[in-house]
């Protein structure tokens, strides 16, 4: 199979779909790749370091995607890309398609095969390929929002951890999966006072018991996020609900009542975010006001760090990768439940479900891209 990386051109996105390791393993099982060159710049990887692993290094964004079976990406193409869409195309990538209309739309026109790394999902329910970039994002949220926090930068001018004799910030985290949980530590290690609310009583058990009651743990509901927001410093929102949009815990009304100052860092952006007044920023541009709240909400939050995302990433998408220029798409998903599930698009079909109803599309049985 030819597999082909070309270099991401959202905003500040600096990360590349395959490191040379990656390169080296589907190589070796006799695929070819195909690496635009200066896709891993941003991500310090040079394009001899791509081709000392086997990759064929092409000029331009055209000649990778046109002579690929399979395009590796990180981001959800831009418009920009839709023009390199043709049927037949398999396209492996973070998609995020309940927050993007016009590239669900794109996709099913030009009858390409999307596959995307947030719903391939686990009997148990974990997102495997997910996983890696919320742990960074998690990891992230409370640094960029201590930043935000800086006076200079729009905030209270608050330091998280406090000096003795002084308040540590109030750290409220909106959601105990992997990304919240990342959270959690990162503003627990900083000093904060560590808040975290879920509807799942088990997680929150397992997160007592891991901080041996250093952080506190409420189970969530409208009345709990609305006590703990009032009071807090620094929110971070990290609910998901897997391919479908964030649901809106945090309304307009909420924000206006909160500390003036106050920092609210929304991981789920991706997924149309999880509060109200939510909409994607950049890396050049990442804040904005809302009252007298400041909001975060990049939506390619692992982006800022590269060359740790872009490992992290190939970590875990590299064997479904190889399975399926292996196999073909079809094979490898047959083979594979947990791959099958990230399936979104195939022949001018739509085939997952969450997608299709924050559309209002009509969407067909997963199955019947199979047939």
């Amino acid at each position: 199979m030819k597999i082909a990386v070309p270099t991401e051109i959202k905003n500040n996105e600096f990360r590349v779909a395959i490191t040379p390791a990656g390169v080296h393993d589907l190589v070796s099982h006799g695929h070819e790749v195909l690496v635009q060159s200066g896709a891993g710049v941003g991500s310090s990887i040079s394009d001899e370091a791509y081709s000392s692993a086997g990759a064929r290094i092409v000029a331009d964004a055209a000649a990778a995607w046109s002579n690929a079976d399979m395009v590796l990406k990180v981001k959800e193409p831009i418009a920009s890309e839709y023009a390199h869409f043709r049927p037949g195309l398999v396209l492996f990538t973070f998609l995020h398609l309940a927050a993007e209309p016009e590239l669900t739309h794109a996709l099913l026109d030009a009858h390409v095969t999307g596959i995307a790394y947030e719903t391939v999902q686990l009997p148990n329910r974990a997102l495997p390929l997910l996983a890696p970039m919320s742990e960074v994002a998690g990891r992230l949220a409370p640094i960029v929002g201590a930043s935000a926090m800086l006076k200079p930068n729009g905030g209270p001018g608050l330091l998280v951890p406090g000096v003795p004799g002084t308040h540590p910030a109030k750290v409220v985290v909106l959601g105990g999966g992997v990304a919240g949980t990342a959270a959690v530590a990162v503003a627990s290690g900083m000093g904060a006072d560590v808040t975290v609310l879920d509807t799942n009583l088990f997680r929150l058990r397992e997160l007592d018991a891991l901080y041996n009651g250093r952080i506190k743990t409420i189970a969530s509901n409208a009345f709990e996020i609305d006590r703990a927001l009032i009071d807090a410093d620094l929110v971070v929102g990290s609910v998901l609900i897997p391919g479908a949009k964030a649901p809106k815990l945090v309304s307009n009304e909420l924000v206006s009542r909160m500390k003036p100052g106050s920092v609210l860092v929304d991981i789920a952006v991706d997924q149309g975010g999880c509060f109200a007044d939510t909409h994607a920023t950049t890396h050049a541009d990442p804040t904005f006001t809302v009252h007298e709240s400041l909001f975060y909400c990049v939506a390619n939050m692992p982006g800022a760090v590269p060359h740790t995302s872009t490992y992290a990433l190939t970590n875990a998408t590299l064997p479904y990768a190889r399975l399926i220029a292996n196999r073909g798409w079809k094979d490898a998903l047959l083979a594979d439940s947990s791959l099958k599930l990230g399936l979104n698009t195939h022949d001018g079909q739509l085939v997952n479900e969450p997608v299709a109803a924050a559309h209002g599309l009509t969407y067909s049985q997963l199955d019947s891209a199979f047939v």
